[in-house]
């Protein structure tokens, strides 16, 4: 294990040293120690979390369940949607898990992103004890939040306001795009295709960001030939993966801003004969289901919306009991799934020749 700059606090140890110990966040603590069985956590990262627990003593404390302040008992969570893709439903169960331990009750409701069925929403819920309000949305954007809606307590949940009057909950994309790039140099890759998602959305350009400091901070040029845009489908996984690979010096690895177009990505690279990771390695991003189950499993990064959903919660949780803080933009982190796609190279016996002169 890894020790931490941080210095371990004299006396008790808190959470906050076994995160310093372990190099992960007070939330994954959290998550790891009272045994959140919805948590997306790497196999690794709970390892870390509970040899530094037990190297410093430290005893998670189970409070049971607690009363919910001021006698208000529900959170309501408005997504607007969820049925093409199970982000608001992960981000509800991390919303829900964590209100229950406070004796909350969660109700979630499908607006489609309308302004006036969002209202009709709230007017009908005005009679019940709310104690605030979740908003999230399927893709990270920015929101305007409907004036119906501006008299209550509420958190955003994969989204963010323009002035910063509620808190928004966020995934660190940008980080990730830097980690699963970092990652691949790791690996021994230095020539690193990436293939975006939907231009104008939040993800694509902070995944973008993220795959370009990366190269900057070890010293790899930029290649504009390398990038091509996307739509999340593995369709354009697919295509664009025949165009990196037709190039005059085609990459040896790829960075899928999703786990789809990883998957179409698969299939480009085993019609031309390519090996991963032998060939060319192939990181995704989501961690998606599916991700566990491609030849070779797919390495990839969390989106962490489970946690973003019980970070929401207690940010609600926490304000009606009494403690207020401005509004800020909390990043979650989004944790590197290392499997068999990012392999190190494995060099036949006249590779290893070569290479040992």
């Amino acid at each position: 294990m890894s020790k931490s700059k941080r210095q371990v606090s004299v006396g008790r140890p808190t959470m906050m040293d076994v995160a310093a110990t372990a190099g992960v966040s007070q939330a994954t603590v959290s998550l790891v120690l009272s045994g959140t069985k919805g948590a997306r956590l790497a196999d690794a990262t709970r390892g870390r979390v509970l040899e530094a627990a037990q190297t410093l003593g430290y005893r998670f404390v189970r409070r049971g369940t607690k009363a919910p302040p001021g006698g208000q008992s529900i959170i309501v969570f408005v997504a607007d949607e969820t049925s093409t893709d199970p982000w608001m439903s992960l981000a509800f169960e991390g919303a829900r898990d964590k209100a229950l331990e406070y004796g909350i009750n969660m109700l979630m409701v499908v607006s489609h992103g309308d302004a006036d069925v969002e209202t009709n929403i709230i007017t009908g819920l005005k009679k019940l004890p709310v104690l605030g309000l979740i908003y999230g949305t399927i893709l990270t954007r920015l929101v305007q939040i409907p004036a119906a809606l501006a008299d209550l307590s509420i958190v955003l949940v994969n989204c963010y306001d323009e002035h910063r009057e509620h808190h928004s909950v966020l995934p660190g994309d940008l980080l990730g795009g830097r980690t699963a790039t970092e990652h691949l140099l790791l690996s021994g890759r230095r020539r690193i295709g990436f293939i975006n998602g939907q231009q104008g959305v939040d993800a694509a350009r902070d995944r973008l960001k993220g795959y370009k400091q990366a190269l900057a901070s070890n010293d790899i040029a930029f290649d504009p030939a390398l990038v091509r845009p996307g739509n999340w489908e593995p369709s354009a996984g697919y295509e664009m993966t025949l165009e990196l690979m037709a190039l005059d010096n085609p990459p040896d690895a790829i960075f899928c801003a999703n786990d789809m177009m990883a998957v179409g990505c698969f299939d480009a690279l085993k019609q031309l004969g390519a090996r991963i990771p032998d060939d060319v390695a192939v990181i995704g991003f989501d961690d998606r289901n599916i991700a566990q189950y491609t030849h070779p499993p797919l390495s990839t990064l969390i989106l962490p919306l489970y946690e973003m959903g019980r970070t929401a919660a207690e940010l609600l949780i926490d304000a009606a009991g009494g403690l207020h803080t401005n509004p800020s933009r909390i990043k979650v982190e989004c944790e590197l799934i290392a499997r068999q796609s990012t392999a190190s190279r494995r060099f036949d016996d006249a590779e290893a020749t070569v290479a040992a002169q």
